[in-house]
Formats: structure tokens, sequence, C-alpha cells
């Protein structure tokens, strides 16, 4: 298991210091009354003074943080052990562009709030992840200009619609509703091409369905639970979410470098293939 990819153990590591850092954030809740670092651990924020510091509050927090711990090991692990294959130029920047949305998702850790030119940075990135699919995907991706078109409408007018708003412009409900399905239907098509494509395993596929699914799943979720008053629950489904995300951007970028498996050349004896 551990010499299956090629940072293993360094990234048994790591996702084993966040797991103590978590329960001894939720002994020291518990016992000082505290929920402030356990809440900067898995929301990413800090935690509502009004919420009670009990059990099954704690127990929720530490939920959330289960899926980032799951995603740390996803994407710190790196690809397959192996001589890895020779690259052209366009895979490499899709690695690049994957790593780097990937990447952005620290600043949700890094910043107190989510600042406008955060917004901007998202749609940037994302606007470089579609733009490098698709000289990748190649024929397994049909109409590719039109899909390219839809990846960067969604992406980048939903950046710009949500920067607007942060700075006091809001815009139409319809036009960020448009930016919204743009995106959605980029990453099933693209997810689709990626199921064709030998080079890309399953479960990275199936990470993808599940990022895709997620808002619309937490979407619902997330209203029933917020008419009860339950807000840390319906923060944690959020980081679910975003988890996924994180691991489909990484998983892709890491299966592209994996070590190729190469058909087994036939070699004739006489023995077996006698004149």
């Amino acid at each position: 298991m551990l010499r299956r990819h090629r940072l293993s153990v360094p990234a048994l590591l790591i996702v084993g210091v966040y797991v103590v850092a978590l329960a001894v954030a939720a002994v020291f809740a518990l016992a000082a009354g505290d929920l402030g670092a356990l809440g900067w651990l898995t929301l990413f924020a800090e935690a509502d003074e009004g919420v009670a510091v009990t059990w099954p509050n704690v127990l929720v927090l530490l939920l959330a943080g289960m899926p980032w711990a799951w995603a740390l090991w996803q994407c710190l692990r790196g690809p397959l052990a192996g001589p890895p294959p020779e690259l052209d130029r366009d895979t490499r920047r899709l690695r690049v562009a994957l790593y780097a949305a990937a990447a952005s998702w620290l600043f949700y850790v890094l910043t107190p709030f989510w600042p406008w030119w955060g917004e901007a940075l998202d749609g940037v990135v994302m606007c470089g992840v579609v733009l490098a699919f698709h000289p990748v995907l190649g024929h397994n991706l049909q109409r590719a200009g039109q899909v390219r078109i839809l990846g960067v409408l969604g992406y980048g007018g939903g950046a710009v619609f949500n920067v607007l708003d942060i700075l006091g412009r809001p815009v139409p409900d319809s036009l960020s509703l448009i930016c919204g399905l743009a995106a959605l239907i980029w990453m099933i098509l693209v997810i689709r091409a990626q199921r064709s494509d030998r080079r890309w395993q399953r479960a990275t596929v199936r990470y993808g369905i599940a990022a895709l699914v997620g808002p619309l799943v937490a979407g619902v979720v997330l209203g029933a639970l917020a008419s009860v008053g339950n807000l840390h629950t319906a923060v944690a489904l959020a980081g679910v979410e975003g988890a996924l995300m994180v691991i489909w951007l990484v998983r892709s970028g890491h299966d592209l470098a994996d070590p190729r498996q190469e058909p087994e050349r036939l070699t004739y004896t006489a023995s077996t293939h006698p004149l």
C-alpha cells in the first residue's frame, strides 16, 4: 500500500499529524469549552460564539475534518510509483493548471474571509483548466470549441459576477444562473470524455461525478439544516463538496503521470510455433 504511490510515506505522515491535531483540538474544546481551534482545523473559519460546546457539536466538527484528511491523502501521495511517462507540452500544461486550481483552495485556510480577489483568482485558474483540458482530451471530446466556450463562460463569467456582488454591484440572478449552468455542462462533458480515456482511472471519474452531484445534494440538505438552525452541520456538508472537487482536480493531474502499461510483446519459439 505504502509503495504503490511515489509519496505515500510523507503523505501518510502529514495526514497523521492532521488527524492527531483534530483529536487534540476536540479534547481541548471539551475541556476548555472553546471550539476555536477545532473550528479552524475543520471549517477553516472561527466557530460561532453562540454554538454550545457539546459532544454533538464537537462530533460534527470532527466529521467535517474527515473529508479533508482523505483529500490530503489522495492529493499528497502523488502518482503511482514507477517510471513516469514522457509527457507532451499540452499534458504538462494541464497538470500545472489542475494543481494550481486545487492549490487555490488553500486561500480558504489562509484568509479569515473570502475576498473579491479570491473570486477573481478562482475564475482565472479554472479558466486555465478549461483551456488546458481540451487539447489533451482530443477526439474523446466532441464539439470541443463549443465546450470550451461553455467552460470559460461558466467559470470566468461566474467569477466576474461574484466579484461585482462582493463590491456591491449585484447582477441579475438569471445571469449567474446561466454561468452556473454553463460550468455544470462543461464538467459533465469533460468527465464523460475522461471516462473514455484510458489515462484516467475509474476512481478519478467517480470522484468527478461525486463533485458534480455534491452541490445538488448539498443544496437540498443545506436548506433543510438551515431551517432548523444546525449551522455547523450545514457548513460541514459544504466542506465535503469542496474536498471532492479538490480530489478530482489533483487525481486528474496525478493520473496523467502514472506509468503507462505497455502491451506485452508476443515471443515465438520453435517449441510453440513449429515450422
